[in-house]
């Protein structure tokens, strides 16, 4: 499941960008670091460290006594930064294969 080419909790703060991207959790909150370290089968400081960065990049808050939230406007934020790293890292490397296969726009929205 992990890559061993990056840090496991980079990989944990990606699964749960893409939880908070698909709204998963909606206005309710993250799991706890234990509950999500059980479900991913990796130690609790692994989780700790992943929801760490997401709180220093203001993508949740924790309150008190309660747990982490997603904080306001951070899924739109992350759609504004994913939008724009799947632009310039992945979209090109995409469009040159859909290049090399000689697809046009139809073939490709005929299969969606």
């Amino acid at each position: 499941m992990w890559q061993d080419d990056r840090p496991i909790y980079l990989q944990i703060r990606d699964i749960i960008v893409v939880r908070i991207l698909d709204n998963v959790h909606g206005d309710g909150p993250l799991p706890s670091v234990r509950a999500l370290a059980a479900e991913l089968d990796v130690n609790p400081l692994t989780v700790a460290k992943a929801y760490q960065e997401l709180q220093i990049a203001g993508l949740v808050v924790a309150k008190k006594g309660v747990g982490l939230y997603v904080e306001s406007g951070a899924r739109q934020a992350l759609l504004k930064s994913e939008r724009a790293a799947f632009l310039e890292s992945e979209w090109p490397r995409i469009k040159r294969r859909i290049a090399q296969l000689g697809l046009a726009p139809e073939d490709l929205f005929a299969q969606a």
